[in-house]
């Protein structure tokens, strides 16, 4: 049996330059790989309030809207032996947004979807990235996946 781990959320960060959208990859210390925004739920939080928070300590970014990703990214991991189940979001932010890197990353990019796709190394990323370009940026989400954020 293989457990399930439920414990961490992720989001893809959209932002307006030039009347173009690009999404946010940041650089990870260490492993040195791209990837989006992403940390674990804390005892108490919401899945979307751990986004809110996470988004906010490893950017500096306050989500003008937020939406559920209707994504779940999936992986086994054989370090812990388990499979993590990630709840993705899509945060919208202020066009030209600014970003105050954490010392969990070391560079960030803004990216349209080939460049993001080009830079990160898991398929699953690839797929997520794919998924929200088209639901997100290519056409307007429902909002019925919008979440109010206070």
């Amino acid at each position: 049996m293989i457990p399930i781990n439920t414990s961490v959320v992720s989001g893809v960060v959209l932002s307006m330059f030039s009347n173009k959208y690009r999404m946010l990859l940041l650089k990870r210390t260490g492993e040195g790989y791209w990837c989006h925004v992403a940390g674990k739920i804390e005892n108490g939080e919401l899945a979307w309030e751990a986004m809110v928070r996470e988004l906010r300590e490893e950017t500096n970014i306050e989500a003008k809207d937020l939406y559920n990703g209707e994504y779940q990214q999936q992986f086994y991991d054989p370090s812990h032996n388990q499979i993590m189940l990630i709840t993705c979001f899509a945060i919208y932010c202020e066009p030209e947004q600014i970003v105050h890197l954490n010392e969990e990353h070391t560079d960030y990019k803004w990216c349209d979807l080939e460049e993001a796709k080009a830079l990160v190394p898991f398929p699953n990323q690839k797929k997520l990235y794919d998924h929200i370009w088209l639901n997100f940026v290519e056409s307007r989400p429902p909002d019925h996946l919008k979440i109010n954020v206070c």
